[in-house]
């Protein structure tokens, strides 16, 4: 069965190594015929590979990372109908931008896209920058995202390497060390400007090594025998390519009890804005904290009550518990209804407060992990609880 594109195997380079390997150029003109001709027929029908305009097709990028096509499909036409353009962006307040993000987590790239947007605006006249130093410069954007909307809006020959291009490219060359290493990354990155350097279409070159990753080499169970270059694959020539890339066990998540609040004052309750940076920025939710050792979970609502808005409350009943998990940690919400007994509200850990009646939170944007308590607290509201 014949060897991968490379004539040095990623399992026989010395690991660290800077030497340029040799390149079987013939080879990469081949696989990239193939690869292409299946990406043609096989392409996914997605809305942002319709259209050169950038601001859409960046939008599509910053979107897509971390998040599943499905998820992107239900969020990004809702997007661009309330800001079709980057200067709707720009001029909207980034409560309105965060509200239709709700629910798709990683919070950050909204910020940035709203940051980015509005930099463009003061910067460069409101046009999409085509220089490649402009772009990665813009908050949210890396090397990788970068090279993605310059290759697909300009066919400019710059190399993509997310997670499925990652993928590809370690099994195809058969590279058996650690991805995160510097080394290998910087290695990965030649192999793909290599790659990308002999397409006759970056952008379609770039589109299909995304794609092929996404629906053939898959991180679980790759479909090897419906590959349309398996047969340039040092990973399937020797073996089992579902092996790469090398992933390091996974540490047990950290997990934390949190008491939260659901306070009430004459058909109001209380709500608070996070601070714009940090772990979901920009966000509303409800006041609580983490449980100390030995704390029991009414103490701790109030006591962080105290400690973050200055208040004295009432915890008076359990509402509803919420388990949830973050990327580096998991949580278990302990919401309980309380009564506001005195004291004016003045948030130290926060961007603000109001009160505000059940019905009218579906006007704020919340973390997913408030979805549960909010659904209760409407039909608390609706009942006359509260």
């Amino acid at each position: 069965m014949p060897g991968g594109l490379a004539f040095v195997s990623g399992a026989d380079r010395v690991p660290g190594s800077q030497e340029e390997e040799p390149i079987d150029r013939d080879r990469i003109d081949s696989f990239n015929h193939s690869l292409a001709r299946w990406y043609e027929q096989n392409r996914r029908r997605l809305p942002w590979r319709e259209t050169r305009e950038p601001y859409p097709v960046w939008l599509s990028e910053v979107m897509l990372q971390q998040t599943r096509v499905e998820t992107v499909l239900a969020y990004y036409p809702r997007f661009l109908s309330r800001f079709p353009t980057l200067e709707a962006l720009a001029q909207a307040p980034l409560s309105e931008a965060l509200k239709l993000w709700e629910g798709m987590g990683y919070y950050a790239r909204c910020r940035n896209l709203h940051k980015a947007a509005r930099l463009v605006m003061e910067r460069h006249s409101g046009r999409f920058p085509w220089s490649f130093e402009e772009v990665v410069a813009l908050p949210g954007i890396g090397r990788s995202t970068a090279g993605a909307i310059l290759s697909f809006v300009h066919e400019q020959r710059l190399p993509v390497l997310d997670g499925n291009v990652q993928r590809v490219l370690i099994r195809l060359h058969r590279i058996e060390q650690d991805p995160g290493r510097a080394a290998v990354r910087a290695r990965l990155w030649r192999l793909a400007q290599e790659m990308v350097d002999r397409s006759h279409s970056p952008g379609v070159f770039n589109q299909s090594m995304m794609e092929l990753g996404a629906l053939i080499c898959t991180a679980r169970a790759p479909r090897c025998s419906a590959c349309p270059v398996s047969g340039h694959c040092q990973a399937w020539a020797c073996g089992d390519p579902s092996g790469l890339p090398l992933v390091k066990r996974a540490k047990p998540l950290p997990h934390y009890d949190i008491g939260v609040g659901i306070i009430w004052h004459e058909g109001h309750v209380l709500i608070q804005l996070r601070p714009e940076k940090g772990l979901l920025g920009g966000l509303w939710e409800f006041p609580g904290g983490k449980r100390e050792p030995g704390e029991e979970i009414p103490d701790t609502v109030r006591r962080e009550i105290r400690e973050e808005l200055g208040i004295e409350i009432e915890v008076t009943a359990p509402a509803v518990v919420v388990r949830h998990a973050y990327s580096h940690f998991k949580v278990t919400l302990h919401a309980f209804h309380c009564h506001w007994l005195s004291g004016t509200p003045s948030p130290r850990a926060a961007q603000g407060w109001c009160w505000v009646k059940p019905e009218r939170t579906e006007e704020y944007a919340f973390p997913q992990a408030n979805r549960l308590i909010l659904e209760h607290i409407r039909q608390e509201g609706r009942s006359g609880a509260g």
